[in-house]
């Protein structure tokens, strides 16, 4: 079955990020045979002064083909490795949904936009995974975490919603790729422009630095930008990280 598994609050600002620890769990998950993790989403949630955060407010989240007869024992690794690996003065949150039991999926990627646009509760967490029969549990000070890892799995779940953890490493700083041979990376299953236009196999990139792909239409997308058409220049260039500040 696919499930998908997302963590949010579990640092503070000396500590690994969040995302390391997602890093970490997913990990776990392969070490101990209950299944294939896919890459970690990062999702940027609301920041405002009423709404606790380490430094970005963002969760992370990934997807796992696990069999069912590893569930339970998954969720309960998951909850002890949380109380066990997360920061002190931290609020972990925990969030564990099974595809196929999805009752409602559109209430779900609801939840996670609007946790992206207005102030949300616990409560209003609560009631939405106690609808939805979802596994939401808090592991640690306030708990508050469980807002943005029930929202961290209705953002995934979107398709269009988030950045891939960690950068891509393909080439140098400079160098010149074609779209075939940048889908070779087994994390990049496209090539776009900003506005949408998808680069045929053939045409050719210079690659940026500290590259990112963002989750669009539910594949992991590298975004290009035209290029500054200097003579001799290839037509694309990848865009620079604060431009998918928006992913």
């Amino acid at each position: 079955m696919k499930i998908f598994v997302c963590i949010d609050d579990t640092d503070n600002l000396e500590s690994r990020g969040t995302g390391e620890l997602a890093s970490m769990l997913a990990d776990d998950v392969e070490k101990k045979g209950w299944g294939i993790c896919s890459y970690i989403t990062r999702h940027q949630l609301l920041v405002h002064p009423d709404v606790p955060y380490t430094s970005h407010n963002s969760s992370m989240c990934f997807s796992a083909d696990v069999d069912e007869r590893f569930l339970g024992a998954l969720i309960s690794h998951s909850a002890d490795f949380l109380e066990k690996e997360s920061a002190e003065g931290s609020d972990p949150g925990l969030c564990v949904a099974v595809a196929e039991r999805l009752k409602d999926s559109e209430a779900l990627i609801d939840f996670g936009r609007k946790a992206k646009q207005v102030v949300l509760t616990q409560k209003d967490a609560y009631d939405l995974a106690q609808k939805l029969e979802l596994h939401l549990t808090p592991h640690g000070g306030t708990g508050h975490g469980v807002i943005g890892a029930l929202a961290g799995i209705g953002l995934r779940l979107s398709g269009n919603d988030g950045r891939l953890k960690g950068g891509l490493k393909i080439g140098s700083e400079n160098s010149i790729f074609s779209v075939s041979d940048i889908c070779v990376h087994p994390h990049v299953d496209a090539v776009s422009s900003m506005d949408g236009y998808i680069l045929k196999p053939e045409e050719q990139v210079r690659l940026g630095e500290k590259m990112k792909t963002v989750l669009l239409g539910g594949k992991s997308v590298l975004l290009v930008m035209p290029s500054n058409n200097e003579a001799g220049d290839v037509p694309w260039r990848t865009c620079p990280r604060q431009l998918l500040k928006k992913y």
